[in-house]
């Protein structure tokens, strides 16, 4: 177990290096200028050469690109991921402001479209042929192919601007402090954003867990089940789970990568003040410093998923617990023996 933990956080270190040295470099390979991104671009032609010189220097626009990743390395390793200048403040306290937000949109879609994907991946399978099966296959083939910005403007206009059910975005109503803004207000921010990332996550959990399903149907184990009497619910419940749990999981927690991006596109359309929206506003503004930051929190969180799904794998599924050096082969020689006799 040491050995392991120990090599999952050296992979977590090389992840965050190499994933900080491709945002410097991409950043830096951008055509956007930051200088006249952020001033503005009357206010820059308006401005005189010495300005704009102090103001590039500033932005560090003129400073190599290994200069600037080597200085804010050794500022990272001291817990110091630099100034955001498009928020002017600290990296750590901008992305600690909107980490709630995302986390509470991500976590709810997440959780949404895992539970609700495997409830219909198992009745599609359950009642396969029928109309159920064909509606629930035609919903998940339907919303695969559905671009989340797009189905977030339908949902948008449909429930907000139509029905009235919602508000037009944010998370917090128009005018009220923060400090003011109680749990049901939250909440009622929240619903649209997160229904709208669960809808589009709960296909390919369905289509993956109607498949695995099937197989489980149709194994002997589940036929002399049958042959006892047992019924169908009682075979999901009694032996499908524990089969259809390891590929959900698995499928489940690499969602967490898609959940991340399309979170990025439900922001900006519903204005949710989240890290997607901040990774926008660094990203079309030239803050490397933020831009980083928020790269690193997202690929740490779905490394952090990847893990955690290796972990449960060994709970689920005894076969894969690493045995006992020397246990393996005290076993096969007392099965040989026994066999023998």
């Amino acid at each position: 177990m040491l050995r392991f933990i120990g090599g999952q956080l050296f992979k977590l270190i090389m992840l965050m290096v190499a994933v900080s040295m491709v945002s410097f470099v991409l950043v830096s390979l951008s055509p956007i200028d930051p200088v006249q991104m952020n001033v503005g671009q009357v206010a820059y032609l308006n401005m005189s050469e010495v300005k704009r010189a102090q103001l590039a220097e500033y932005w560090g626009v003129n400073t190599p690109v290994w200069e600037r990743y080597l200085h804010w390395a050794q500022s990272a390793l001291q817990g110091d991921l630099g100034m955001s200048l498009r928020y002017n403040a600290p990296v750590t306290q901008v992305i600690a402001t909107r980490f709630a937000n995302s986390a509470a949109l991500m976590a709810t879609a997440w959780l949404l479209s895992g539970v609700f994907g495997l409830l219909m991946g198992i009745a599609a399978a359950v009642r396969r042929g029928g109309w159920l099966d064909r509606f629930i296959k035609g919903y998940s083939f339907l919303l695969a192919s559905v671009p989340t910005f797009w189905l977030a403007l339908v949902f948008l206009i449909v429930f907000s601007v139509w029905l009235g059910l919602f508000p037009l975005g944010f998370s917090v109503p128009i005018g009220v402090s923060p400090a003011d803004v109680t749990i049901a207000q939250s909440l009622h921010h929240l619903v649209l954003p997160a229904l709208t990332l669960s809808v589009v996550g709960v296909a390919n959990v369905a289509l993956h867990t109607r498949e695995k399903t099937i197989d489980v149907l149709q194994s002997d184990y589940v036929r002399f089940a049958r042959t006892r009497g047992e019924s169908t619910a009682s075979i999901i419940w009694r032996h499908g789970l524990r089969n259809l749990a390891l590929p959900a999981l698995t499928l489940q927690f690499a969602s967490i990568s898609e959940i991340f991006g399309g979170s990025v596109l439900v922001e900006q359309v519903f204005s949710y003040p989240g890290l997607g929206q901040a990774a926008v506003t660094a990203g079309l503004g030239g803050d490397a410093a933020l831009l980083v930051g928020i790269t690193l929190i997202s690929a740490a969180t779905v490394f952090s998923g990847n893990l955690i799904a290796n972990l449960l794998y060994r709970v689920i599924d005894p076969r894969l617990r690493p045995t006992p050096r020397g246990m393996s082969g005290r076993f096969l020689s007392k099965t040989a023996g026994a066999a023998h006799e």
